[in-house]
């Protein structure tokens, strides 16, 4: 038997647990089929998830079709959790993205497409809800075919769509209209249209799963997650035609966990994909980490708990298991080596302060929020002053989520001041400061520190390098100095976090017996401070990307508001009832388009927008 890791991706409200729940139920995996409505559906297991009624964290199941255990991954659609459907999308074999056959292609079902076909992952589409009124098929293909990707083909005709009467059939085979499609991606195909003999239908079969597995073709199902109808078709195309992993002979485990749950007293559950080798219950794995300044630790533990989802055993190439037993494991660590294969995204931008609504609750509160953040490196966390935690999250949805995750799982009624965009600052040029113990300003610190601060690469983070010898310090005072520096660069030279610097310890001494790691924790920030001010720093913005489509009537006056905005245009692109705009704008403006889009387009205008790096402030430049 093998396995395949399927992703379902959609935008808000498609059907995708919906979706879930049928495939479960159609192949006996539950016992009866769970509604989002009701709230007891299998893979929004959380609380918050079944009472908002969407999903927040990638949740695993499985069905077995033949030989061929399929393991679903339902992700969440929220634009405020785009990163978790991005981190899951590595240790997928193929994907399955929906649209409403009612609502059509969305802002988010775009998106997800260009990371999909980036990535080329092998993708089918499934059009859901033709069972509902307002349901389209002829129409809503050429509007994927224009807006999504030209290079796809329904494998299904569709009869009655919009009413209760909506069925599917397989299109007959070596239909001309497969042909038409594949050949604009298969030479082959393409040669056999034009020049003749006509493909056979075995040709488009062949043609098919091949374009299918290098994501190059996009096959097409009608459907009704809640009736059932075109299901079984689905399911069919996905075990035909999505490829599982490549077998290697490589014998050492290597995987990536994706997930982690907690759980009671602390213990947390990962669900680790397995690429290579084979992993056991009770056996010593070590997972890599790659921090945000570049190092890279190593999170050390045994496994006590190992559940292989839909089978028994150790854990193999090709599938995924719960694991616990590995203290500190956070998602995106890595078993046996450290890749590249993880999608890259924008850190969060939308910044808050979070306060216990009952005082005494305050050292709770930010325990809570910390443990958080340890788990999941998508939230940002750190203490603030007054008994405030900070917090860096990607929306207000995320706020409200954290919200109610404090309440139900700490029991801690946590008030979030409105979310305001942060800034950040960088080196502009190189500085240097030093103090020889032991006096500084009456203050004694029996400690020499000397640093030097300059810029990093991009995306480097924050880096901490000696250029004194290892030795010349006890590893303690080396350690303090370190996570000082650290600490001091969350607030540069106008309050903003600095990032993408270089610390050098340039010079340092002590004292025997007399000096203590607490004389370098208080010497550091002077002298750091006066080296960050002799180096200089640029003050930057964040930045969104952004894609609207609006009525074709509304363009001019939404792309003058856009550039009151300070938008920069990348492409405006016009069809036969809409345009679509994209570009990237200040994220502190992103908030004013989304509130004056329904007025400009009379409430047809379809936004979306996500972090896409920085810039330098503009009142800075010179």
């Amino acid at each position: 038997m093998h396995t395949l890791n399927i992703g379902i991706l959609a935008h808000v409200d498609a059907g995708k647990t919906s979706l879930t729940e049928r495939l479960l139920f159609d192949h006996g995996a539950i016992d009866r089929l769970g509604s989002v409505d009701a709230g007891d559906t299998r893979t929004d297991d959380g609380e918050i998830e079944r009472r908002r009624g969407i999903t927040i964290r990638s949740a695993v199941a499985a069905f077995t079709v033949g030989d061929t255990q399929v393991n679903l991954i339902d992700t969440p659609g929220h634009s405020d959790f785009i990163a978790e459907v991005e981190r899951a999308l590595e240790v997928l074999d193929g994907a399955v993205l929906l649209l409403s056959a009612v609502e059509g292609v969305q802002a988010q079902t775009r998106v997800l497409m260009r990371t999909l076909r980036r990535l080329r992952l092998p993708t089918l589409i499934f059009v859901n809800k033709i069972d509902r009124t307002g349901a389209r098929s002829g129409e809503l293909l050429a509007d994927i075919r224009r807006r999504l990707t030209p290079y796809v083909a329904p494998l299904v005709d569709v009869t009655g769509i919009g009413t209760a009467d909506a069925r599917v059939t397989p299109c007959r085979p070596g239909d001309p209209r497969l042909a038409e499609a594949l050949a604009e991606v298969d030479p082959d195909v393409l040669a056999a249209v034009v020049d003749g003999p006509a493909p056979t239908p075995d040709d488009l079969r062949k043609a098919l799963a091949a374009r299918t597995a290098d994501g190059s073709f996009h096959p097409l199902c009608f459907g009704s997650a809640l009736g059932g109808q075109g299901v079984a078709e689905l399911v069919e195309a996905v075990v035909r035609l999505i490829p599982p992993a490549p077998a290697t002979a490589a014998t050492e485990p290597r995987g990536t966990v994706f997930a982690v749950r907690p759980g009671p007293g602390g213990e947390r559950t990962a669900y680790l994909r397995l690429y290579d080798g084979e992993v056991t219950a009770r056996q010593r794995l070590t997972l890599l980490r790659r921090e945000a300044d570049g190092r890279t630790t190593e999170v050390l533990g045994r496994v006590n708990r190992l559940e292989v989802i839909g089978r028994c055993g150790p854990l193999t190439a090709g599938n995924i298991a719960a694991i616990s037993g590995l203290g500190g494991v956070r998602v995106g660590d890595r078993l046996g080596e450290l890749g590249d294969r993880a999608p890259q995204f924008a850190p969060p931008t939308l910044e808050t302060l979070a306060r216990a609504r009952r005082p005494e609750q305050s050292a709770s509160l930010r325990k809570a929020l910390l443990a958080l953040a340890d788990q999941d490196p998508l939230i940002h966390a750190r203490p603030a002053a007054g008994g405030a935690t900070a917090l860096l999250l990607y929306g207000e949805v995320q706020m409200e989520v954290l919200a109610a995750t404090l309440v139900q799982d700490f029991g801690v009624e946590a008030d979030f001041e409105p979310g305001r965009v942060r800034f950040l600052e960088r080196p502009r040029g190189v500085g240097e400061a030093g103090e020889e113990m032991p006096w500084h300003l009456g203050t004694r610190y029996w400690a020499t520190i000397g640093l030097r601060v300059e810029p990093g690469p991009r995306g480097s983070g924050g880096v901490f390098t000696y250029e004194t010898e290892l030795g010349a310090l006890p590893r303690a005072f080396h350690q303090a100095v370190e996570d000082t520096v650290h600490a001091g660069m969350l607030s540069g030279l106008t309050g903003a976090p600095v990032t993408d610097y270089r610390v050098t310890l340039i010079r340092s001494g002590f004292c025997a017996p007399i000096s203590t790691a607490a004389d370098f924790r208080g010497l550091t920030p002077i002298v750091l401070r006066r080296a960050l001010e002799a180096a200089g720093t640029r003050l930057y913005e964040p930045y969104h990307a952004f894609e609207t489509e609006v009525p074709l009537d509304a363009l001019a006056s939404v792309t003058a508001q856009l550039a009151s905005c300070s938008a920069e245009f990348t492409g405006t692109t016009g069809g036969s009832a809409s345009w679509v705009i994209t570009g990237e704008l200040p994220a502190r403006r992103v908030r004013e388009v989304e509130l004056r889009l329904p007025g400009l387009t009379h409430g047809e205008g379809v936004w979306w927008s996500r972090p896409s790096g920085d810039r330098e402030l503009r009142s800075r430049r010179g």
